[in-house]
């Protein structure tokens, strides 16, 4: 039965071709599949923002607070995205992750992250400084933290799946469709395009960077802006392909939604550092040099950008720092492995994070919804959205299920 109406020319509407909203589209057709369901993205690729420019890591859920929404996704989600790539063959490696200790307050922190693994019934185990020696001895720490569950795969092949069997299924799939406006009326939602005008009767926006402008098309009330964050890269040479056997990361600061520089082995064999988290002045901003005047215009006009500046200004000091200055990038790197010199760095894309922040300057931690008669948006997917995509897919549709009259 499908909820079309006459004025309407689709059922149900995805704004965002990255892991979200591939998933979700995909979902909707294999929950609902005789709607017509349309899926537009602005790039001429799927997955070519968030989504194409990560680590690639499939996270276990170590550092999310027990029952919450990103521990349930996370441990839902890398279950559910290796089995999708076990059936699609589609290559990812179980390798695990070591969180290594290199200091007293380290450990303590480590300490609590062990608790936490407890109570989210992840494996963990616990090593000591000679235990970490053997496990990896090119790293250097007092303790970790060892989850063998961590794996590794190429989000982007997930995403091509995805939006292959979604138009198999019969949704279609709009490429190089950037949304330019939105209305909403009574019976529908109308879609201005840079190449066409379509409607819809509901709508799911998944817009990642763009999140907050496709709300503020509707007038929809929100106390929230994306605020860029550019995730630095480099990458070592490949005489270092195998200077770990697990992913190295470093013992987190709770107070921050960042998890520090680390050295992740990449599926093709390579190996990467970083990422760090650097103030971003364009929202799309992949190269050295980034600026964008709407970008850095609509920063400034929001109070909650100083707010966040002023809260985080010495962590926002060291992390430009670095970021220029690349010895003290390296420094972070060398506290756990002094094997990596400076001419390993060696270039690598730079990933872009879109994070929510609140009027008050306040980082938005968990998932943030807006919505309309008729529309439903992502207001912000933290990490790890690409490892939990598949449940925040079916969460995303159980939500519009909410909102859905059939007419």
């Amino acid at each position: 039965m499908s909820i079309e109406s006459k004025k309407a020319g689709y059922d149900i509407t995805v704004i965002g071709a990255g892991i979200v909203g591939l998933s979700t589209a995909w979902q909707l057709l294999q929950r609902y599949p005789t709607y017509r369901i349309l899926l537009i993205e602005k790039e001429m690729e799927v997955g070519t923002h968030q989504t194409g420019h990560n680590s690639g890591v499939i996270h276990a859920g170590v550092y999310y607070a027990p029952g919450s929404l990103k521990a349930d996704f996370c441990q839902r989600g890398a279950k559910a995205t290796k089995a999708f790539c076990l059936q699609h063959d589609i290559e990812f490696d179980e390798c695990g992750k070591l969180l290594v200790a290199t200091n007293a307050l380290e450990h303590e922190r480590m300490e609590a992250l062990y608790l936490r693994c407890q109570e989210n019934n992840l494996e963990v185990h616990k090593l000591d400084q000679a235990q970490l020696k053997a496990r990896e001895p090119n790293i250097k720490g007092v303790s970790a933290l060892f989850v063998p569950s961590t794996g590794i795969v190429n989000y982007r092949k997930i995403c091509q799946k995805l939006a292959e069997l979604f138009t198999k299924a019969g949704g279609e799939l709009r490429l190089s469709s950037q949304v330019v406006n939105l209305e909403e009326t009574h019976e529908r939602v109308a879609i201005t395009l840079n190449n066409d005008v379509v409607h819809t009767s509901y709508l799911v926006s998944c817009g990642g960077l763009m999140a907050d402008r496709l709300t503020k098309m509707l007038n929809i009330p929100t106390n929230f802006q994306i605020i860029p964050f550019r995730g630095e890269y480099y990458q070592l040479p490949a005489k270092h392909n195998q200077i770990v056997s697990h992913l190295i990361y470093p013992i987190p600061d709770p107070d921050l939604p960042f998890l520090g520089v680390h050295l992740t082995r990449m599926i093709d064999g390579s190996v990467t550092v970083g990422p760090n988290a650097v103030q971003g002045w364009k929202r799309e901003g992949y190269g050295r040099i980034n600026v964008n005047m709407r970008d850095i215009f609509d920063m400034v006009r929001f109070p909650g950008f100083w707010k966040l500046l002023m809260n985080h200004w010495r962590t926002g000091l060291v992390e430009t720092k670095n970021s220029w200055y690349k010895p003290g990038y390296l420094a972070q790197v060398q506290k756990y492995c002094d094997h990596i010199a400076l001419e390993d760095l060696q270039s690598y894309p730079a990933g872009i994070r879109a994070q929510a922040v609140m009027n008050d300057g306040s980082l938005v931690h968990d998932f943030l919804f807006a919505h309309s008669p008729r529309t439903l948006h992502v207001c912000n997917a933290p990490s790890p959205a690409a490892t939990s995509a598949f449940p925040i897919g079916a969460y995303i549709i159980d939500k519009l299920d909410e909102q859905i009259t059939f007419v």
